[in-house]
């Protein structure tokens, strides 16, 4: 789908960002640039991972986000019981016609909420692997394409909670953008507590699916300098060379990260991506897939702060005149 870039259709998408933006503040109290995070993702055409201690409202903001893009949405409560197959589905026998038909699972929608994704075991996890890169799930050698447009938003405690377990590192990297959620601010908390005995007001859906590819076909078309592309691969080649660094990010963390600014570019009404919107995202989408070596991770260093030290250490070189 080829998509051109005007003033009208920027101007559109600036619009329905701060209306969805505008939406889920009325059930989820706290910081809009969250919500800005799961637009990105969402055009980008991408997965969040969301971490954060229980009850700070992962799942409240999940589901008000959810309900303003009008589209089809499943919920899976993760459980150490929970089976592969009762994510992507599986065949029965229909006594009526004495053949195997599939029940599809809850994967088949187009967003999806893997509600503490960390509480099942890692063949459950696994079970999303798939359908999360190539938007396809197999079962029992049959693969089957899940609809357009499709996004996980996870949740998950931190893993020293008890009954955890970490998500693999093939895993954590399905994940286009990983945010910590942590407590409001004094001023968020003191305004849940003064509407706590009444019900949050319903969120009116913004969006529908068809709006949503037309976005994401918008996103393809805004343009990166080659000085900013340049600006990513000597990002990623910091973490690569970094002492206290086991593995480096990836090629394909390179890529989601352009991918993520070229959506934040259009989600601020532009259709060219800035240095501000690399430097904003490089924590989000490339502290995650970072691991440090375990020296580094006994001392309780952590990815992002390789990534802060890459965005203090390396610059962005200017364009020469001609």
């Amino acid at each position: 789908m080829q998509a051109a870039l005007t003033n009208d259709k920027l101007a559109r998408v600036n619009q329905l960002a701060r209306a969805i933006t505008e939406e889920v503040g009325r059930a989820f109290i706290g910081n809009p640039s969250i919500t800005e995070a799961l637009l990105t993702t969402l055009l980008a055409r991408g997965h969040v991972l969301i971490e954060g201690y229980p009850g700070v409202a992962k799942t409240t903001l999940v589901k008000a986000f959810s309900a303003t893009l009008g589209c089809h949405f499943r919920r899976i409560q993760f459980t150490p019981d929970l089976l592969p197959s009762d994510i992507t589905g599986t065949y029965i026998l229909d006594m009526r016609t004495n053949t195997f038909v599939l029940r599809e699972g809850p994967v088949f929608t187009n967003v999806l909420l893997g509600d503490e994704i960390n509480r099942a075991p890692a063949k459950t996890q696994s079970a999303l692997l798939e359908a999360m890169q190539e938007q396809q799930v197999t079962i029992e050698g049959e693969t089957r394409p899940l609809g357009e447009p499709f996004i996980v938003l996870a949740t998950q405690n931190p893993i020293e909670q008890e009954g955890t377990y970490p998500l693999p590192e093939a895993q954590v990297d399905r994940f286009l953008i990983k945010l910590k959620m942590g407590y409001p601010v004094l001023a968020d908390e003191k305004r849940m507590l003064s509407t706590y005995d009444r019900p949050p007001p319903p969120v009116r859906p913004v969006v529908g699916p068809q709006e949503i590819l037309e976005m994401q076909a918008l996103a393809q078309e805004v343009f990166v300098a080659e000085e900013l592309l340049d600006y990513v691969l000597g990002l990623v080649a910091f973490t690569r060379s970094h002492a206290r660094v086991y593995l480096g990010a990836s090629p394909r963390a390179a890529l989601a990260l352009v991918h993520a600014s070229k959506s934040l570019a259009l989600l601020r009404g532009r259709d060219y991506v800035l240095p501000d919107d690399v430097r904003h995202l490089a924590p989000l989408v490339l502290g995650h897939r970072i691991l440090m070596t375990p020296e580094a991770e006994i001392e309780g260093a952590l990815g992002t702060v390789v990534i802060a030290e890459s965005l203090d250490k390396v610059g962005y070189k200017m364009p020469k005149r001609a």
